[in-house]
């Protein structure tokens, strides 16, 4: 069968151990994690623990406990924990061409991410925003949406990497347009959720109140989402944020879309951190991540939870199934 790529994202950062701890798993496919294997073999030896290391060549079953499928990719410098090294910004850029070149010519069934440092790719001199506009840029799509999940929510994002002054006027017609075409679609075809119901965050306190709060509601948003209503999907009209995520409002939704990146995020990942993935919709391939950082005083410590990596896992396992 056809792998799954894991990146193990920032060498010095707690990727490699969250990635070392998928020994313990047996699935239907093979999993493969992108990072240098000797210096896997160093963490494995810091760490203190019994996985034999098994170089990737093909194979078409699972490893099994206590083994892990690795494809080389070499680091620049020797890597040291918890210090970020601006050398090293290309090993993990490589990585990140790799599984998006894989999955995108048919060698694997997707990718799922394991944290990145953005801060210290740019100080390499390398423009880099985040995964997410990494894989659109390679795949060559116009839009993708940022979509984060746990067991009982999902929330999307209109907007995302952006400066709260700035997102705004980022609100317009046609991005509107193209972020709910691919979160109805994606909700249909990857998640085979036939008549998806959404509900809508407003941009501004209390939706707006009216228009004396600010008219982006009346103006921009409501007119796009009564257009998806007129076709007769279920989503609302742009509702208060700060009562739509009651349990009440939430029990019949299957996706929540907020403006921008703080209104949601906070929400969602207070209800399962540690739990939630980030998904990329509007790719042509598969897509999950941590919900987390590279949590660079952890790296070597075996406190890092790498729960979030095994849920993003099983996600991209299970999409894959459909």
């Amino acid at each position: 069968m056809l792998p799954l790529y894991v990146t193990s994202g920032e060498p010095a950062g707690i990727g490699p151990d969250i990635c070392l701890s998928l020994a313990d798993r047996v699935d239907e496919r093979p999993i493969v994690v992108l990072a240098d294997i000797h210096m896997l073999e160093q963490r494995v030896q810091i760490l203190k623990l019994s996985v034999e290391l098994i170089e990737y060549q093909g194979q078409e079953s699972s490893s099994g406990i206590g083994q892990l499928f690795v494809e080389h990719v070499p680091v620049q410098q020797d890597v040291v924990l918890g210090e970020l090294n601006p050398n090293n910004a290309a090993y993990v850029l490589e990585q990140l061409r790799r599984s998006a070149d894989y999955a995108m010519s048919g060698k694997s069934v997707g990718v799922a991410t394991a944290p990145v440092q953005k801060s210290v790719i740019n100080e390499a001199g390398i423009s880099f925003s985040g995964h997410t506009e990494y894989y659109q840029e390679f795949a060559g799509v116009p839009r993708v949406v940022m979509m984060l999940a746990t067991k009982t929510l999902r929330v999307a994002l209109a907007t995302t990497h952006l400066p709260l002054r700035a997102v705004a006027d980022a609100i317009t017609p046609e991005r509107l347009h193209q972020v709910i075409d691919i979160l109805i679609h994606d909700l249909k075809s990857k998640f085979k959720i036939e008549q998806p119901n959404i509900l809508v965050c407003g941009l501004n306190p209390h939706a707006g109140e009216g228009g004396y709060l600010g008219m982006e509601e009346i103006e921009v948003i409501n007119p796009v989402l009564e257009s998806y209503r007129a076709q007769g999907i279920n989503m609302s009209l742009s509702l208060p944020a700060d009562t739509l995520f009651t349990p009440e409002n939430l029990k019949d939704a299957d996706a929540v879309l907020a403006m921008y990146h703080d209104q949601g995020l906070p929400v969602l990942k207070s209800q399962g951190f540690g739990e939630a993935i980030n998904i990329t919709l509007g790719l042509p391939f598969i897509r999950t991540s941590v919900d987390h950082g590279t949590a660079l005083s952890l790296a070597g410590t075996g406190l890092a939870k790498s729960s979030s990596l095994h849920v993003a896992v099983d996600l991209a396992l299970d999409l894959a199934r459909h």
